[in-house]
């Protein structure tokens, strides 16, 4: 009785360890046969992460830096973001931290384009269908709340150890906000606008291409700029399965107790991180202008 009262009811220790046993054996039994046949899959979008790899560390540091301040003026025409973003580079490189970065910003890169190549479809097919918004929403939920290691877990079973396992975990972590903000930002694209348009005889695609994506523009970009920050993070705690970067100095840091080594590449991190930002967020509200605009 004081058992039942005090003690929660659970499944017996030895049951529980037979379960968790026959799970693990499933799926490393699973990886056995599968394995290799998983990583041949992957193996273009290594050699894609290996090409931007090679282009941001082995181009000069000037080109780089010009590179991106030119991108940075023509999605935003912000100034001030551009000389940010020169200053937070070139400070990024006198502290000896060139490399790190750029190997970070690759990975970012690579997984914020793989998230949207692969989450603007399934934010588009969400829109499209009430049911699969009901079943998808309590999956993303789970991808979005699970704490980030355990990602680690299964990708390195399935994978080993590098950058390739690494990116998969990121692209996981990070694309929930671009699924759903694509959703939303097609759902919320007014009615009237889309009566509009199938009296001008719009077909479904026509309608999809040119009427709602436009108009859900500024809400997409802001679920790429949540994608890319969440990217960011989650690339500091895939330094723990090889990946390299800047998170790999950060862990170097935390295990020998470097205090400045873990402030100046996390300072590093930040800088990024605040680049990515503010030029995504700048660009969302040059194009929510350019909408109202049009629609006036």
């Amino acid at each position: 009785m004081s058992h039942w009262l005090y003690g929660f009811p659970h499944i017996d220790s030895d049951t529980l360890f037979l379960i968790k046993h026959r799970i693990d054996d499933g799926f490393r039994a699973f990886t056995g046969a599968y394995g290799d046949g998983i990583s041949a899959f992957f193996l273009p979008l290594d050699r894609f992460l290996i090409g931007v790899d090679f282009v941001l560390t082995k181009t000069p540091w000037p080109i780089v830096i010009l590179a991106f301040a030119g991108l940075i003026w023509l999605a935003t025409h912000a100034w001030r973001i551009v000389l940010s973003t020169v200053v937070i580079f070139v400070l990024i490189g006198l502290f000896g931290m060139w490399n790190d970065t750029m190997l970070t910003v690759a990975m970012v890169v690579v997984a914020t384009t793989l998230s949207v190549v692969v989450g603007i479809p399934i934010g588009i097919a969400m829109s499209r269908s009430d049911v699969l918004q009901r079943v998808a929403n309590p999956v993303l939920d789970v991808m979005q709340t699970m704490p980030s290691f355990v990602y680690l877990i299964p990708v390195v079973m399935l994978l080993g150890i590098g950058r390739v396992p690494g990116l998969i975990a990121v692209v996981i972590y990070a694309i929930p906000p671009v699924i759903r903000l694509t959703n939303l930002g097609i759902r919320l694209v007014d009615r009237d606008i889309l009566e509009a348009a199938d009296a001008f005889g719009s077909s479904g695609w026509q309608r999809l291409l040119n009427v709602q994506l436009p108009l859900a523009l500024p809400t997409i970009m802001a679920g790429i700029n949540q994608t890319i920050m969440m990217a960011l993070a989650m690339v500091v705690i895939a330094a723990m399965i090889g990946v390299e970067g800047l998170g790999q100095p950060v862990l170097q840091a935390i295990a020998n107790q470097y205090f400045t080594l873990g402030v100046f590449n996390g300072l590093a991190i930040v800088g990024i991180a605040i680049v990515l930002d503010r030029a995504s967020q700048a660009y969302g509200r040059r194009l929510q202008k350019h909408i109202d605009v049009q629609h006036a």
